[in-house]
């Protein structure tokens, strides 16, 4: 690797960092539930449509990309995140987070789906799914300060703002406004498509492919258990242990802290063990923790299970991203909007669960993120070592 290259990356993984703002919305949705006095259902809308623009956006990201290149586009989704965390700097209303919510999800789907093939590309080879793992570590950190940033937002008094959760957009948007710019001045090489770029139609053929399939459906469940998690741990907390939300934060943040040491780590045991092999070991700790999660009255035990789950799932993504893009290496575009498509399932797991948690309570919820622990189980047979 060059020395362009070797410096290439460390906007890039700024880049990550950006892209864990996505992950403000699990403690974001419970502030807003609070402020506008909403239930579950409707609270859960906030996570659900963020990750609905998935759905819409990935495929078409992957044909922009060979069009106007991987760079190009992380630029583009940089701008929409960023003004997607100007917007709510001006109410809090429910149309205001709506639409700063479908932006920060329609940025986040050109981010996820550019990004992993630009790190390719700077990298030229090499273990991808270690890579990506450390690029998740990084994106994590973002991921469980955001909790602590709305906590001390709204406990601390801040000039011109008062006491106001909100200030974790300011923070997040001075942040993406640095990576921007960094990114832009960062020269970086990328090999020309001399190919014809392919159709939507041709895109979704892929799909017939088994492990491309079975890697999308993996990736619904691992974004499914995420946002679930992320979401639901306070209530849990609340629910069953009569916390106030500021105190329950920390559930969001614990969860997110066991994933980024699991993102660290991982990135290190992808290196020593087989691909199946930590997949398996990471998948049990997923359905531990579902069990915690279910019968769980203690405060040891769901703090326990918050952590098990957040080790367990932080590089499901990694895995399985890896396994279908490297089966087929000159569609990598392709398959990657494909891929970052699956990141649709935090959009019908938060919907499910809202509606089971309204119905029977938050162990309604962890029943709906179970079954997508269940399908892991069924996906470890497709992974190559």
């Amino acid at each position: 690797m060059g020395q362009t290259k070797k410096f290439a990356i460390i906007p890039l993984m700024l880049c990550f960092f950006a892209m864990g703002f996505v992950d403000l919305v699990g403690i974001a949705s419970n502030y807003v539930k609070e402020d506008l006095q909403l239930n579950d259902s409707t609270a859960n809308i906030f996570p659900s449509l963020v990750f609905f623009w998935f759905l819409i956006f990935s495929v078409p990201t992957g044909m922009l990309m060979n069009k106007i290149g991987r760079k190009k586009t992380v630029m583009l989704s940089l701008v929409v995140t960023i003004v997607s965390l100007f917007i709510p700097l001006f109410g809090n209303n429910f149309a205001i987070m709506l639409t700063a919510f479908s932006l920060l999800g329609i940025g986040n789907a050109l981010m996820q789906t550019s990004l992993n093939p630009l790190v390719a590309t700077v990298m030229g080879g090499g273990n991808l799914a270690s890579t990506l793992t450390f690029g998740q570590f990084i994106k994590a950190i973002a991921s469980f300060l955001a909790p602590y940033l709305a906590m001390w937002g709204a406990t601390h008094a801040i000039p011109s703002f008062g006491y106001d959760w909100r200030v974790l957009f300011l923070i997040y948007l001075v942040v993406g406004i640095i990576s921007a710019l960094f990114l832009g001045v960062t020269p970086i090489e990328e090999e020309k498509n001399d190919g014809k770029a392919s159709t939507f139609v041709e895109c979704f053929k892929l799909l017939k492919t088994p492990i491309v399939l079975l890697s999308f459906f993996g990736i619904m469940c691992h974004v499914g258990i995420d946002v679930g998690t992320n979401t639901t741990a306070p209530k849990i907390l609340m629910e069953r242990l009569g916390m106030t939300l500021n105190d329950a934060a920390f559930a969001t943040s614990l969860y997110f802290i066991f994933r980024t040491v699991g993102c660290l780590t991982g990135s290190f045991f992808l290196r020593v063990l087989s691909n199946r092999t930590f997949f398996v070991i990471s998948v049990i700790m997923m359905a531990l923790s579902m069990a915690g999660l279910f019968v769980g009255t203690e405060k040891w035990l769901l703090y326990t299970a918050i952590a098990l789950v957040g080790y367990g799932n932080s590089n499901i993504f990694s895995i399985c991203f890896a396994q279908a893009i490297t089966s087929m290496p000159q569609k990598q575009n392709e398959v990657s909007g494909l891929m970052i498509m699956g990141l649709f399932g935090g959009t019908i797991f938060p919907l499910l669960m809202g509606f089971a948690s309204d119905a029977i309570g938050q162990s309604g919820a962890v029943i709906v993120m179970a079954v997508g622990v269940v399908y892991l189980f069924t996906y470890i047979k497709q992974i190559k070592n």
